[in-house]
């Protein structure tokens, strides 16, 4: 389970959820004897890219050129590189990629090993573009939502019920205690939570005591 930053109190009203990676995934093509690896990883801030792409060169550090391009939320931050190649013929392509696929906060590396006939810069466009693409239909999407993190106590008699209406609402289980009573931390898509709190209320006849804890975003 997967969570994210908090949510503060002036961000809230102006952000929606947003589709990601789940996991860093790879993948190849080749044109004309070159081998494209495509690889794709979350990345949340800037460092986080950054230190993606390090290891990524780390990794194919005989490969002629590791292009890059990162898109994260943090301050909206956009950034590509060529890594050799010619003038917008390769970073740029993919960071149009990553744009138009609606996902974000990851960065995309394509390592380039040359096969030994020149691409021009049309056919150079077109492979890291595609390398792009592949990779992100390779990838698993996850789709980050708004969520009502909260704590429910009650007593045992009222715990196997309780989850059954937990899962009809797709609430995630954080944790559980069992202690003199039961207390389960959930979260619950933010839309859901009103409902979910007066289905609880009329199933349980207010049985079931409620802390409020944070808004958050995570994946569904």
């Amino acid at each position: 389970m997967k969570y994210t930053k908090k949510v503060g109190a002036g961000r809230r009203a102006r952000m929606e959820g947003y589709k990601t990676v789940k996991k860093e995934c790879s993948a190849e093509i080749e044109v004309k004897r070159s081998r494209f690896i495509a690889t794709v990883c979350p990345c949340e801030t800037e460092g986080e890219a950054t230190d993606f792409i390090a290891r990524m060169r780390k990794k194919y550090w005989d490969a002629r050129h590791n292009v890059y391009a990162f898109s994260v939320r943090a301050q909206g931050t956009k950034r590509f590189s060529d890594d050799g190649e010619p003038h917008s013929t390769a970073g740029l392509p993919v960071m149009e990629v990553i744009n138009h696929s609606g996902i974000t906060d990851i960065a995309v590396v394509v390592t380039r090993y040359f096969g030994g006939i020149i691409l021009g810069t049309g056919g150079l466009v077109r492979a890291y573009s595609e390398a792009a693409r592949t990779v992100l239909k390779t990838a698993e999407i996850e789709t980050i939502l708004a969520a009502k993190k909260f704590k429910i106590s009650c007593d045992y008699g009222y715990y196997e019920p309780l989850l059954k209406v937990l899962e009809g609402f797709e609430a995630k289980i954080i944790d559980t205690d069992f202690s003199q009573n039961v207390t389960v931390t959930v979260a619950v898509k933010s839309e859901l939570y009103s409902d979910l709190f007066l289905k609880c209320t009329d199933k349980f006849c207010a049985r079931l005591a409620f802390t409020d804890l944070e808004e958050v975003f995570m994946g569904f």
